[in-house]
């Protein structure tokens, strides 16, 4: 069951000292579900190689009290069907100031699964613990799929701040092997008000997005830049910003930009009301997809998901990936994200990434977290837990093609009767 207070999935039953083999109680790492590898057999456990922090410390002689006897040993390597695999090695413990999850699925025959409607899924494998991973390490038989990094922060009025957390979890992504990273919705900063936004606001040619860009190109991946505060070229006729998705490539390049269409001015009970439209002007047009080392990536942000016609337009002009980067409050949080993105991706048989902001900005603000990856499927192959930190998915292009093979939604659309809900971009 769901204990929402720590945001953890409590096991009903005490589980045993060892489950498998697999990795002991050593962090907060979730082993979930990952997208199916299509008619292969489940791989046996194996051992493989380890990408970790460069941090190094001595392991205890003896387990921590309240541990069982088998924590102080290192466990063996256990590898699901996207050859994804996690252990702890001697010597080396997991030492960064934020939390990093993983959510692995069992691989399943699909074409099985949707001529036997009666083939029942087992049920959904959790590991759960201290609040930290030792380690996490990715098998060389998976390095075919790309590997994307989602980044969950909680941005404050203090923009170097929070270009420090942003840029250590970009280096952490880095050295796990993620070709994209995901930052959510307001990276740059969130502020207490109005005034304060347009105050802090920069140009794309300003300084922060300049220290973005050298980052991309020290780290050698991509990066997602989920919404910046933009003072574009009308800045000075009409003193409001535009909240910008901008997308760099692996040696700093800005590839695109979207300026989000759809702003958020709503009225929630036990919200504090959102008036995005007092410092934000409203972008004229979508951006089509563009083509990454993770997939042809769909961009939108946040209040965008509300509108199945953007996904759906995004999905006709080609994406692979749709990302959502977000700042969910609290209220609408519980109730709305993981429904609304689940239902992106299955509408579209895209993936579906969702960088989140999390906790308590400032006295006046706060956001819900749960940043995750949805498959096209649409489950849950990738999920933060609470606090900043970052959780890991490859994507899988061919198990995508073959699904909407399977699954021909888009050839069997009649917009005779309803119209085109989603016309594709121009």
């Amino acid at each position: 069951m769901w204990d929402w207070s720590q945001g953890l999935h409590q096991p009903r039953t005490p589980r045993s000292s060892c489950i498998d083999s697999g990795p002991s109680r050593v962090g907060l790492l979730r082993v979930l579900r990952a997208s199916p590898a299509l008619q292969t057999p489940p791989p046996s456990p194996r051992r493989s190689r380890c990408s970790c922090r460069r941090d190094r410390c001595s392991p205890p002689s003896s387990p921590p009290a309240g541990l069982p006897a088998c924590a102080a040993q290192p466990p063996p390597c256990v590898t699901s069907g996207l050859g994804v695999t996690a252990h702890s090695p001697p010597g080396r413990c997991f030492q960064a100031p934020f939390r990093l999850g993983f959510i692995i699925r069992p691989p399943h025959q699909f074409l099985s699964l949707l001529l036997c409607p009666g083939l029942r899924i087992p049920p959904l494998s959790v590991l759960s613990a201290q609040p930290r991973p030792r380690t996490m390490a990715v098998s060389s038989s998976s390095w075919e799929l790309p590997l994307v990094a989602v980044c969950q922060v909680t941005s404050t009025p203090d923009k170097q701040q929070n270009f420090k957390t942003c840029a250590e979890l970009v280096r952490e992504a880095a050295r796990l092997g993620a070709c994209l990273a995901f930052l959510p919705e307001a990276f740059d900063f969130i502020a207490r008000d109005p005034a304060e936004t347009l105050r802090l606001s920069e140009p794309l040619d300003g300084n922060l997005l300049g220290e973005y860009t050298q980052l991309a190109r020290e780290c050698g991946l991509w990066l997602s830049l989920g919404g910046f505060h933009e003072r574009g070229q009308d800045w000075e006729q009409t003193q409001k910003i535009y909240n910008c998705h901008v997308l760099l490539n692996s040696k700093g390049s800005v590839v695109a930009t979207y300026r989000k269409t759809h702003l958020c001015d709503v009225e929630i009970p036990g919200q504090e009301p959102m008036r995005e439209s007092n410092s934000t002007l409203p972008g004229p047009s979508l951006e089509s997809p563009v083509s990454t080392p993770a997939g042809k990536v769909g961009l939108a942000i946040c209040y965008d998901m509300r509108f199945p016609e953007l996904s759906l337009a995004l999905a006709q002009a080609g994406a692979e990936i749709l990302t959502y980067p977000s700042a969910f409050g609290s209220i609408t949080g519980p109730a709305h994200w993981e429904v609304l993105l689940r239902a992106r991706a299955i509408e579209t048989q895209c993936y579906v990434v969702a960088a989140a902001q999390y906790g308590c900005h400032h006295e006046k603000r706060a956001s819900y977290g749960h940043s995750m990856v949805v498959d096209p499927w649409g489950t849950v192959v990738a999920r933060c837990s609470e606090g900043p930190g970052l959780c890991l998915a490859r994507i899988d292009l061919n198990y995508l093609r073959q699904l909407r093979q399977h699954l021909p939604v888009f050839q069997h659309r009649r917009p005779d009767l309803y119209g085109n809900l989603g016309h594709p971009l121009s």
